[in-house]
């Protein structure tokens, strides 16, 4: 019996083990219906190292959705026959010794092939190296110092933006509102200081200058953190970006309100480190941010991202159940993200590929020696699968770009209330919009109107200005020159009994009236500045510089814009005209010059028109020579006739009549030149007979130069410098202070210590030439300068904003009454305009010329035209000699031409050219052609003649025969 039972049970055994192992069978052909404990136990596992700080609120969000997205994922994905197992360290409250030990002892002892983190900086860069030794990828999500980035250490893989990505979104805003200054407000280590040049470049691009930089270590007390506020206060500066952990930040911000600095003329923007975790911030330190601007990374709410957040938050509190202020972050969705994309790359890449290759001098299985670290096998296919991957996670798409996640948007926050108010979105690709789905082709620019949602510190909707004009509350100090001439521009008196001082004149009207038009009050008094007391303003270049040493706050005054001066200091826009030009005295000359006549003409254009007459006289003759009894007879005569005809027409007495109406077509041509010619000579010569009573005595700076003369120049203007670097000598340098002092000088004359000529500023020079009307004149050229400008320090706002209003006073009304209120009105006529215009040359006229050439060459063709077809018979004849041809032609040119109306009724009518009657046949026939015999010429009637008999004549008989004209 006991045999049998044995038996049974025996059996009983295999049965369940055939079955069992059928089940196996099943479930391996059938992966979808294969049990979780059952994939778990075929899949190969995959070491992965963690290392984060586990004692940070960051460390355990980060472990936790790690975790998460393990589990997550393969729940998803039961059939694949690879498992992610995590070796997690804990990086010890930043302590670089600790980090580096758990580092390599996960690539060492565990043979990890890839890691994920370090969570902080300071060991980031040294982690990055050994995974690179070891060709493992380390994977950080939470590292955005762009001083280390994966072009450099291409086994460090960011997937999240560096800090440099949002440096572009506070540019434009602080460009939309046009601050001109901003102070970066930064931890002290890595983290804050590796966004900084970044920040330089981007104000820089816009404009804007960062006049101080505010570094606050990452341990700082309270009393430094108030210190270095109060120092921030004392400056002229507003607007303030934010660059810290929130941990430190919100320290900053509580002492700052305490402090008074979160009121309506503050700016404060904070970047993404504090703006993604403001859920997670104490409701006190939220309460002491009110109005604070923030750049937010954005992520787009979906219906998984919600589940995820509820089951996160769910497990989170089981785990941590002391923590319970605890938020979901972009760090946290970047870590889920990270696992699911370290995870596909591993299950991609296979079972069998992760191993190590130890090196030879391996000395331990378990150590932390650097040298003997083991490289991965298949670490680069691993890298590449990671750098592939591409999925909608819940932070977003993930795609990796250069081994960095690609940018995203980000949201503009505004801090109302319990939360940060979304005010608009930013993207790479269209800058500010209100809509995240907005696409455009062009990048949009936003203004200060697209921000009217924002509620700022205090309370207010009014958007500051960004500085303050002065923060302890003095009155501005502005310079003004002390000056003994020329006070129509800035006068300085004091009060003996009150002792105040008090300035007056056309700058210093200007600039009341600009400062008059701010938006916003301006407290200033004016400071006289002189080297010694009581004594003029020896030099301009030293009262700028005392707005470079902080000495005056601006300055204002007859203060010339410079190129060197400006590498100082800053100018507003001019409000006065520009130049430097010579004025010289000027001589009286009643008695014209006896060839005055000739000036109005150069000379090129005095040949020209002799020319031009002579070849109309030639002309005229040749049209008129063989119809107009005038222009025959002796060659004297005719020449002589044709010349008066030429030249009369300057009177317009040309009283011979003219035939041809060839002739009257060049000469209504050529009268039509005459007059436009002499309309305008006379206007020239009547112009410089009114000139040249008054003659300046030096038309040339050259003349100067090369005769050693002596010349002045105002006390203190920059004018002496431009002197010497044109070549006068400095012995033949003079200055002056007043219009008197100048006149003087003028009077003595160079030979008596006076000088010949002066130079100083447009300005100036119509003062005095207002004062000396009829003794003086300016002489060209003008020397360029840029007029007279208020000087502010550097960068300054206050100036920006006076430079525009400057433009609002000279282009208005105001501007003249000013004008008209300090300088009198003069009717000067500027000689310097006159003597700088030339006699009138040929280039003026050469158009005319051409008309009246043209037209007479084209008379001329024509009739020349005409009369070789009338004697085509001579020209084409082939047996005369071409002189012979030429030579008759000639002669019958010399001929009346009887056929014409002028000759019908003369007597001479009945005799043709050879002397025989008009009855003979010959004569009457225009078409009769010549024939070289040898003997002499056979003349040919046509058949419409009334004879066609042939007539030999000898030669010597036909010339002799030809009646001399």
């Amino acid at each position: 019996m006991a045999k049998n039972n044995k038996s049974t049970e025996t059996i009983s055994i295999v049965i369940t083990s055939l079955f069992y192992l059928m089940i196996i069978n099943f479930f391996q052909n059938n992966n979808s219906l294969k049990p979780q404990w059952l994939v778990f136990a075929d899949a190969q596992a995959v070491k992965i190292g963690v290392v984060l700080d586990m004692e940070s609120m960051e460390g355990k969000i980060g472990l936790s959705c790690i975790n998460m997205a393990i589990s997550d994922f393969y729940d998803a994905h039961p059939e694949f026959k690879t498992k992610v197992v995590l070796h997690v360290r804990d990086s010890n409250h930043h302590l670089i010794l600790m980090s580096t030990e758990a580092v390599l002892d996960l690539l060492k002892n565990q043979q990890v092939v890839a890691i994920i983190g370090p969570q902080t900086s300071e060991d980031a860069e040294f982690v990055a190296n050994l995974g690179k030794k070891a060709q493992v990828p380390i994977v950080s999500y939470s590292y955005t110092i762009p001083l280390l980035s994966p072009l450099q250490n291409p086994y460090f893989i960011r997937v999240t933006q560096d800090d440099s990505y949002q440096v572009q979104p506070i540019s434009d805003l602080i460009q939309a509102f046009g601050w001109r200054e901003v102070v970066p407000v930064y931890v002290a280590d890595e983290f804050g200081s590796g966004i900084i040049p970044f920040l330089a470049d981007g104000m820089q691009k816009i404009g804007t200058r960062i006049p101080y930089r505010s570094a606050i270590q990452p341990a700082a007390t309270s009393d430094r953190i108030e210190a270095e506020l109060y120092k921030l206060k004392s400056m002229s500066p507003r607007v303030f970006v934010v660059h810290m952990d929130a941990s430190l930040g919100s320290r900053l911000f509580l002492k700052a309100k305490e402090l008074g600095m979160m009121s309506e003329d503050y700016v404060w923007i904070i970047t993404n480190a504090m703006a993604d975790v403001l859920e997670s911030l104490d409701p006190l330190v939220i309460q002491s941010m009110q109005g604070v601007l923030g750049v937010k990374t954005y992520v787009r709410r979906t219906r998984e991202l919600e589940i995820f957040n509820f089951k996160w938050k769910m497990k989170f509190q089981r785990e941590n159940p002391a923590l319970l202020n605890a938020n979901m972050n972009i760090h946290g969705l970047r870590a889920y993200d990270a696992t699911i994309a370290l995870a596909k790359a591993v299950e991609e890449v296979g079972v069998t590929n992760f191993t190590f290759q130890r090196t030879n001098n391996a000395a331990s299985n378990f150590s932390t020696d650097i040298s003997d670290i083991g490289v991965s096998r298949f670490g680069q296919q691993l890298l590449q699968s990671i750098l592939r991957s591409k999925f909608r996670g819940l932070g977003g798409n993930f795609v990796l770009d250069d081994g960095q996640l690609q940018s995203s948007a980000f949201e503009l926050i505004n801090m109302q209330g319990s939360t940060g108010k979304e005010i608009m979105f930013w993207m790479s690709s269209t800058g500010f919009v209100k809509n995240v789905t907005s696409v455009s082709n062009s990048k949009f620019t936003a203004t200060k109107a697209d921000f009217k949602s924002i509620v700022w510190p205090g309370n207010s909707t009014i958007a500051p200005k960004g500085w303050e004009i002065s923060p302890n509350g003095r009155r501005l100090k502005i310079g003004v020159p002390v000056k003994n001439g020329f006070l129509q521009f800035v006068t300085v008196t004091r009060d003996p009994s009150t002792k105040k001082t008090k300035a007056t004149g056309f700058c210093i009207d200007i600039f009341d009236a600009v400062m008059k038009k701010l938006p916003y009050y301006v407290p200033y008094d004016y400071v006289p500045f002189s080297e010694e007391e009581g004594q003029p303003t020896n030099s301009y270049d030293k009262l700028v510089s005392q707005v470079y040493l902080k000495k005056y706050d601006a300055v204002v005054g007859d203060v010339t814009i410079r190129a060197k001066r400006s590498l100082l200091v800053d100018f507003t826009f001019p409000y006065t005209e520009s130049g430097v030009v010579m004025v010289v005295p000027v001589k009286n000359n009643k008695k014209i010059r006896a060839w005055l006549f000739v000036k109005p003409l150069t000379w090129d254009l005095w040949v020209a028109a002799f020319c031009s007459f002579m070849f109309i006289a030639f002309v005229v003759w040749v049209l008129e020579h063989r119809i107009n009894e005038d222009f025959r007879g002796p060659p004297g005569h005719q020449a002589g006739t044709s010349l008066y005809y030429s030249f009369s027409t300057l009177v317009f007495s040309h009283s011979f009549n003219v035939f041809n109406n060839l002739t009257r077509f060049v000469v209504i041509v050529w009268v039509f030149v005459v007059l436009i010619l002499i309309q305008s000579y006379t206007a020239n010569l009547a112009s410089l007979l009114t000139i040249e009573q008054l003659q300046p005595t030096i038309r040339d700076v050259n003349e100067l130069i090369k005769t050693g003369e002596s010349v002045a120049f105002q006390e203190g203007s920059f004018v002496k410098q431009s002197l010497l670097e044109m070549n006068f000598s400095l012995p033949n340098l003079k200055s002056y202070n007043t219009t008197d002092q100048l006149h003087e000088l003028f009077v003595k004359g160079p030979k008596n210590g006076g000088i010949a000529a002066a130079f100083d500023e447009l300005p100036f020079i119509k003062i005095f030439l207002a004062e000396y009307c009829s003794k003086y004149t300016m002489i060209p050229p003008t020397y360029k300068t840029d007029g007279f400008g208020f000087v502010f320090p550097k960068g300054s706002p206050l100036g920006s904003d006076v430079s525009s209003q400057v433009l609002n006073v000279t282009e208005g009304k105001e501007m003249t009454d000013i004008e008209n209120k300090w300088f009198q009105k003069t009717n000067c006529p500027d000689l310097g305009v006159s003597l700088s215009s030339n006699s009138l040359g040929l280039d003026s006229f050469w158009g005319l010329f051409t008309i009246a050439g043209a037209a007479a060459l084209f008379a001329l063709i024509i009739s020349l035209a005409s009369f070789l077809k009338e004697h085509r018979n001579v020209w084409s004849d082939g047996s005369a000699s071409v002189w012979t041809r030429i030579r008759t032609l000639m002669k019958v040119y010399d001929q009346k031409n009887h056929n014409s109306h002028t000759f019908r009724n003369s007597p001479q009518q009945g005799q043709n050219f050879l002397g025989t009657s008009s009855s003979s046949p010959f004569p009457q026939s225009p078409s009769s052609f010549w024939h070289n015999s040898g003997r002499g010429f056979n003349i040919y009637e046509e058949q419409s003649t009334p004879s066609s008999e042939k007539m030999d004549i000898n030669s010597s008989r036909l010339e002799n025969s030809i009646e001399p004209c």
